[in-house]
């Protein structure tokens, strides 16, 4: 729109000074003159009728060119600004590309899911744009596309499919590390395995998930210390096998606080009303009674806020005192799953109990800033 108004004025500028071409000069010390005798009155608007009448005829006798040239200015004054505005704006885009390049993302997912939660952590972090297409927990019917039928399901430029948190981020990780590697490849190295597990059901796992497939040279570059490949691999294992069982047995260990959980996965996911109202009440009783048979299962304490505390405390002494990060000065894969799997229960009694009887507090800030202001896009050198 600003460029069609510049456009126009320069039009009338233009006709303006055509048609005064073989017109007298002069007006413009004219109208300097009448504008200095009486600017004042101008200047609020009360000019007499002789002023109004002589600044007319001044216009007639040759203000044509004056006219002319003030809407020439005014169309390139307005030219330049659209397009200094159209430059900031692609910069501002270009800016916020990811250094994946035109990798398009689109993650299904639930909002309250640590999985999905853990995915959003990387994808934040490192600055990659992507959409996000909330599935409904009852019905599904955003993955009916999809014989996997679990969340989250990242879709990579609308051909690869990607499944598993950790597979997820360990292909995307690959791939920004070296971008000459196709996603449809890099997913290859991920074999997905199923089986049946003791409870007689069909499970389906991933080989290598833990792995970035890099070369030698890449492998050093990101892992320059030895042993801190080892130590991410141990600790997002850890994430998945450990910490995540530990959650639903926290926010629903009483029977008010399942229900204040309920009550923000019914907010914050997609339920319709009688979905929503049978979620909140019925899932979590549901929920309560299942949380006492998960605790049974992973041989967790009566009060499982002690087994939180211990996990929580055991990560922040992993990590030591001399490092941010157990990735050193910016966060590592480890980093980002254990901070997206205990990020889920924010705003539940759970969370700030940890947040109050545990160390991590200065650990989770500095995370919470690091993803929110996308520093994997431009790390800092790390130190040694």
């Amino acid at each position: 729109m600003a460029a069609s108004c510049a456009r126009t004025l320069g039009k009338v500028g233009l006709s303006f000074l055509e048609s005064s071409a073989s017109r007298p000069s002069g007006t413009f010390s004219y109208l300097l003159r009448n504008v200095g005798a009486h600017g004042s009155r101008r200047a609020y608007g009360t000019g007499a009728a002789g002023v109004r009448s002589k600044l007319l005829s001044g216009v007639r006798a040759g203000g044509g060119r004056v006219l002319g040239c003030a809407f020439l200015l005014g169309g390139g004054l307005g030219l330049y600004q659209t397009v200094k505005l159209s430059v900031q704006q692609h910069l501002a885009e270009e800016k916020r590309k990811a250094p994946a390049g035109s990798l398009k993302l689109i993650l299904y997912q639930y909002k309250t899911c640590p999985f999905c939660s853990k995915v959003r952590a990387f994808l934040d972090y490192y600055g990659l744009p992507y959409e996000i297409v909330e599935v409904n927990p009852v019905m599904r019917q955003e993955i009916k596309w999809s014989t996997y039928r679990k969340v989250p399901i990242l879709m990579v430029d609308d051909e690869v499919q990607l499944n598993d948190s950790s597979v997820i981020i360990s292909s995307l990780k690959t791939h920004l590390v070296n971008k000459e590697k196709s996603m449809s490849n890099i997913i290859r190295c991920y074999p997905e395995m199923k089986s049946v597990n003791d409870g007689g059901k069909e499970v389906t796992e991933y080989n290598n998930k833990y792995w970035l497939m890099l070369s030698e040279a890449e492998t050093v570059a990101v892992y320059p210390q030895k042993e801190m490949q080892k130590e991410e691999m141990k600790w997002r294992q850890w994430a998945d096998d450990w910490l995540v069982h530990l959650i639903s047995p926290n926010v629903y260990r009483t029977t008010g606080e399942a229900l204040a959980s309920f009550d923000y996965i019914v907010r914050e996911g997609k339920f319709g009303t009688f979905e929503g109202f049978f979620a909140k009440y019925v899932g979590a009783a549901a929920m309560f009674l299942i949380s006492k048979r998960l605790k049974r299962r992973h041989n967790l304490q009566d009060d499982v806020r002690q087994d939180l505390y211990k996990a929580v405390n055991d990560w922040v002494a992993a990590i030591g005192k001399n490092r941010k990060f157990m990735g050193g000065d910016q966060p590592n894969l480890a980093d980002l799953a254990v901070f997206g799997v205990l990020r889920v229960m924010e705003g539940l009694q759970a969370f700030d109990d940890m947040m109050a009887n545990t160390k991590v507090k200065y650990w989770y800030r500095r995370m919470e800033r690091a993803t929110l202001n996308h520093e994997g896009l431009n790390p800092e050198p790390q130190k040694h």
